[in-house]
């Protein structure tokens, strides 16, 4: 995969990480009730509040986004790359898995973001394991496609 796609999806990555995570953290009452923004509450239908909790996951996100911050800063460490969509694919696989059986606490509009924007990550967390192409693969590609 192209690494300026790698890129790309490491950003969105992290920067989901860092919204949502210094959100939670920094805020957590703010975050629970007014969770995703725009007008839209998806965390109070899903059960009380609980500042513990949702401090947890405030540092969890975070720590998803330093993940994903190492490894933009590395696209070469194929161990690193696999580490990573790994680590950020399994969560992100549970976390869609668990708001899909809960759809049904949402209005169509909640249900669909809900579904779009926990699968985007997931695909973002997954993409990551495809190898980066590196110059030298594209040299070699354009030569062997010069053959032909």
């Amino acid at each position: 995969m192209n690494p300026l796609l790698h890129r790309c999806c490491l950003t969105a990555l992290a920067l989901s990480g860092v919204f949502v995570g210094g959100w939670a953290y920094c805020a957590p009452l703010h975050w629970y009730n007014t969770f995703p923004g725009f007008g839209l509450r998806w965390l109070p239908v899903l059960g009380p509040y609980n500042e513990h909790f949702a401090k947890d996951v405030g540092a969890m996100y975070l720590a998803t986004a330093v993940l994903a911050g190492i490894a933009f800063g590395y696209l070469g460490n194929r161990a690193l790359m696999l580490a990573t969509a790994l680590t950020l694919s399994t969560f992100n696989l549970l976390h869609l898995s668990y708001h899909v059986a809960m759809l049904h606490m949402y209005g169509p509009l909640d249900a669909a973001l809900n579904v779009i924007s926990l699968t985007v990550i997931l695909l973002c967390s997954a993409a990551i394991a495809l190898p980066v192409e590196t110059k030298a693969d594209s040299v070699t590609t354009a030569a062997l496609a010069g053959r032909r």
